[in-house]
């Protein structure tokens, strides 16, 4: 019951980080043909999972329960891949196919690459 607690109570941090994330970029929602928000939240998400969750595989640095905090619970509120796929397919459906295949690229590459950086940078700094 305790980690159901934990995962629950990062839930909440994490929802209402991504809501601040994604209010603070309404402002460039008209200026620019990718949903920035959702980009954001996905890649710093992405960085921090890949760092955290390395961090957690030597058992040195987070405990189990910490990773059910951070990692399950807050880090799995606040990315949006579910909305990433409504986002992008609702360009389609609105017949912006360009968008559509920028914003998979973007998401893709910039979610995988800062997942490669953070596993990486915490190799580099355990050396």
């Amino acid at each position: 019951m305790r980690n159901v607690l934990l995962v629950a109570a990062g839930g909440a941090l994490g929802a209402v980080l991504r809501y601040l994330v994604a209010f603070s970029t309404q402002s460039f929602k008209d200026r620019l043909p990718l949903p920035l928000g959702t980009l954001l939240v996905n890649v710093i998400g992405c960085l921090l999972i890949g760092i955290l969750a390395t961090l957690a595989e030597s058992g040195k640095v987070i405990t189990p329960e910490g990773r059910n905090f951070v990692i399950v619970g807050v880090l799995g509120a606040f990315t949006t891949f579910s909305t990433f796929g409504y986002e992008s397919i609702t360009l389609l459906d609105q017949g912006h196919m360009l968008r559509f295949l920028g914003n998979m690229a973007a998401q893709l590459v910039l979610g995988f690459g800062a997942v490669w950086l953070g596993i990486n940078l915490v190799k580099i700094a355990q050396k």
